[in-house]
């Protein structure tokens, strides 16, 4: 007996495993970690690099082709490793590192909040069920034909500017982003709710928290990680389009999503096709690593690979 429980291998094990296995996923974490860090020390480098964010180098700008960087590629040198941005003469550099720790952090603190509210609305609904379901589900159906980015984009006009619009902008991702999440997990557990392992729990009595944390949300875990992980590009994605469109994180904060929706005039008229070089392709690997993560965690935790492994 004791050698068949020490070869039993829990499902979430499994699932470990299979992920470890993925050349894909693993390409991910080493880009996710890596821009994770990066942003995390941005600061830090910006100040190894000798620069920031905010202070105007005039005199590394051409007027003769429209304040474009003079020299080369930008104006990439040694002292400002990305280049300068037109016009300002801004560190490029200090403004997409800086830009990638305000697009993370944001996407990261939502879809934290988005993750822990939707498991708890989900579940809770499918066990308590009665008019408590039915008030969430009409919630849910309310949030879903909400239109979220005109009401985005209206907030961010009529709000004053004094009010943090990064705070803005995780207020409002958070408050319509939890709802996906509800209604898959409400959907898993009530079929969860009925079996045995639940009606046990409950016949010894357990409080409805513990049975909730203690029985059902163990079994919801694959699904809740996958959505978690595959959210965070998606709000990678929508804080950068918000911002692209003029109504995300204002300036001097930077934001990637600026940088590119500022890049866009420079490379149509060919004056500084570098400038949407360097926060394009952070944005798009910071998408990248995320979306490649997210898809190595769901393939692992699909129930269908589970039964052919």
């Amino acid at each position: 007996m004791s050698s068949s429980v020490a070869g039993t291998v829990s499902p979430t094990r499994q699932a470990l495993r299979r992920l470890r296995r993925d050349r894909s996923a693993r390409v991910g974490v080493v880009l996710v970690v890596g821009l994770i860090v990066v942003a995390a020390a941005a600061p830090l480098l910006v100040r190894l690099a000798g620069q920031d964010a905010t202070t105007y180098h005039i005199d590394l700008l051409d007027p003769n082709r429209g304040n474009a960087p003079a020299g080369a590629l930008g104006g990439i040198s040694g002292t400002h490793w990305f280049g300068v941005e037109p016009l300002t003469g801004r560190d490029l550099f200090a403004i997409v590192v800086l830009g990638l720790r305000t697009s993370l952090t944001i996407a990261i603190v939502v879809t934290v909040i988005t993750t822990v509210v939707g498991t708890l609305a989900g579940i809770s609904a499918a066990y308590f069920g009665g008019w408590y379901d039915a008030v969430m589900s009409r919630l849910l159906d309310f949030l879903f034909g909400f239109p979220q980015l005109v009401f985005m984009i209206a907030l961010g006009i009529i709000i004053p500017a004094r009010f943090p619009r990064w705070l803005l902008l995780i207020l409002v991702l958070s408050f319509f982003g939890w709802a996906g999440l509800a209604r898959l997990i409400r959907n898993q557990a009530r079929s969860l709710v009925a079996r045995e392992f639940v009606e046990a729990a409950r016949s010894v009595g357990s409080s409805g928290w513990m049975v909730i944390t203690r029985e059902l949300l163990p079994n919801l875990l694959g699904p809740v990680l996958v959505i978690a992980t595959l959210a965070i590009p998606g709000y990678v994605g929508t804080e950068a389009a918000l911002s692209f469109l003029g109504v995300g994180v204002p300036p001097p904060t930077p934001s990637l999503g600026r940088s590119i929706s500022d890049s866009i005039a420079w490379v149509y008229t060919g004056a500084d096709p570098w400038f949407l070089l360097f926060p394009g392709a952070v944005l798009f690997l910071a998408v990248l690593g995320f979306t490649l993560v997210g898809d190595g965690v769901r393939d692992a935790f699909d129930v269908r690979l589970r039964r052919t492994s």
